[in-house]
């Protein structure tokens, strides 16, 4: 009885905390936007280079590596794209 008390007394005490941003989560954030900027940036670009390398080896008769850019490129960007939701799966609630 006296226990129960106790921890009725002390768990009225103990609240159910909600989650906070810490304080300079703003500035946190606002890199990581300039990195997924970023990232999404050198995957376009790569893609570009890419095709553009593709055209000139095919008409100058070269060997063809150009298409593992292109897939590397692309395969990249489903990662740093979905990278977000990944975390969201695998640490969210």
């Amino acid at each position: 009885m006296i226990l129960t008390a106790v921890f009725d007394t002390v768990y009225a005490q103990i609240d159910n905390p909600s989650p906070e941003a810490p304080p300079v989560s703003d500035k946190i954030l606002q890199m990581v936007r300039y990195l997924t900027w970023f990232v999404l940036l050198s995957g376009v670009t790569g893609i570009t280079y890419a095709g553009g390398r593709f055209a000139w080896e095919k008409w100058s008769g070269g060997a063809l590596q150009s298409p593992k850019m292109v897939a590397g490129a692309m395969l990249g960007g489903v990662v740093a794209t979905s990278a977000g939701t990944i975390m969201n799966a695998v640490v969210g609630s």
